[in-house]
């Protein structure tokens, strides 16, 4: 499967920083040193109504991370995944009678254009569920073999308690877990399973769904979790360091892949930090397709809204707070890239190293996008009163802006 195109990233003087980052296991921040070449996995979409603003918000607080990376001359290794089977699609395929497969390529191609309008960095390995598959089998069959896993009326369940690390990833007391299980795709009431939480690796073929050989399992299809884990154990191997995706995925999604990873390799961590963003609301509610209650990024560029307003918008917000989207959060927006656009046009202006410096300690101290808004306002009110004689510095400020931020000025 393939990305989409980058965008040039340009080159910024002086030196960037290391990333101090919020980390979901340890609670708290961690300083990353990732060496010459930085790892991430991002979990990617369910390709059935794509690309709604939480989306956007999501892949947005993880474009940011690779910037901060590469302003500090590291390669990125970025690997995202598409899960493209899943019960949620084939539920929304056969609510709308349409070709199950057609309805993924068509919205992982509109999420791609999105995510090349919004300008956000692309994976160096984009991977599906699908095409995945061969490699999802054998990881499956040795977490069986070893005893890690088991049958239970011909599907495969890994068992929780083979990994004394269960648990740390999420913190969450066992009650917590089961309801969060029922709640996202789990099937914690099932009888038979030796723990309600234990996830399911391989699903045994259903009548009038798709499946696949499973070698010694059988003809089925993939469970969520070990999708993931197999996508990033080959492109990243273990320790990689960073694991994202939305706060809503830190349980079940993220706990148990950690917990099959850990268990397959006998390592730990999976990741050196889990890093997770908020959710966004619409009227009061989690923006989600279970509710409808959706902005749609493609709507919006339909409407003649610009994506760099878009983007904008979600830097207004940090990362891993919860906010809502509304009609002001976007008006803002558009005034912001007007006042933006206006004071890096003028010849010169105020001098924009300081600003670079600003903007830099703002993104590295936990992606704080918002304080690197505000200094660039701080920046664009200046050229907008008294001006300023340096010639460069409109050049300065409109690459930075794009280097650490993506939008294009």
């Amino acid at each position: 499967m393939h990305a989409w195109p980058a965008s040039d990233v340009p080159a910024l003087p002086g030196e960037g920083r290391d990333l101090r980052i919020h980390d979901t296991a340890t609670g708290g921040p961690v300083t990353l040193d990732p060496g010459p070449v930085a790892r991430i996995y991002v979990c990617g979409i369910t390709p059935y109504d794509a690309t709604h603003i939480g989306h956007a918000a999501t892949y947005n607080a993880f474009d940011l991370v690779q910037r901060v990376w590469l302003d500090t001359k590291r390669q990125v290794h970025y690997v995202q995944n598409v899960t493209d089977v899943d019960d949620p699609l084939l539920e929304r395929a056969a609510r709308d009678d349409v070709d199950w497969v057609s309805l993924a390529e068509r919205e992982t191609a509109l999420f791609r254009e999105d995510m090349t309008a919004l300008r956000m960095l692309p994976p160096r390995h984009y991977v599906g569920a699908v095409e995945a598959i061969p490699g999802i089998v054998p990881l499956v069959e040795r977490l069986r073999d070893s005893g890690a896993a088991y049958d239970l009326e011909g599907d495969v369940y890994f068992s929780v308690e083979a990994d004394p690390h269960f648990g740390g990833v999420s913190h969450l007391d066992a009650a917590a877990m089961r309801l969060l299980s029922a709640e996202r795709g789990g099937d914690p009431d099932r009888p038979g399973k030796k723990n309600p939480l234990d996830p399911m690796l391989w699903m045994a073929a259903r009548e009038g769904e798709p499946s696949w050989d499973g070698g010694s399992l059988g003809r089925g299809r993939p469970g969520w979790h070990i999708e993931c884990v197999a996508i990033a154990l080959d492109h990243l191997g273990m320790g990689f360091d960073v694991q994202g995706g939305g706060s809503d995925l830190v349980f079940p999604h993220h706990e148990m892949g950690a917990s099959h990873a850990q268990v397959l390799t006998g390592e730990f961590p999976m990741a050196k930090a889990y890093v997770h963003a908020g959710m966004v609301a619409l009227d009061g509610e989690k923006m989600s397709k279970s509710r409808g209650n959706l902005v749609f990024v493609s709507a919006l560029r339909r409407a003649g809204v610009d994506p760099a307003a878009i983007r904008l918008a979600l830097l207004a917000h940090h990362y891993r707070a919860d906010w809502e989207w509304t009609d002001q959060v976007l008006q803002d927006a558009v005034a912001r890239l007007e006042r933006w656009r206006a004071a890096v046009s003028r010849p010169d202006g105020p001098p924009a190293e300081a600003l670079v410096e600003e903007i830099r300690e703002a993104l590295s101290n936990d992606l704080d996008a918002p304080a690197a808004l505000a200094a660039v306002d701080r920046w664009a009110a200046l050229q907008a009163g008294t001006g300023g004689t340096d010639e460069g510095a409109p050049g300065v400020v409109s690459r930075a802006v794009d280097a650490l931020m993506g939008v294009a000025l």
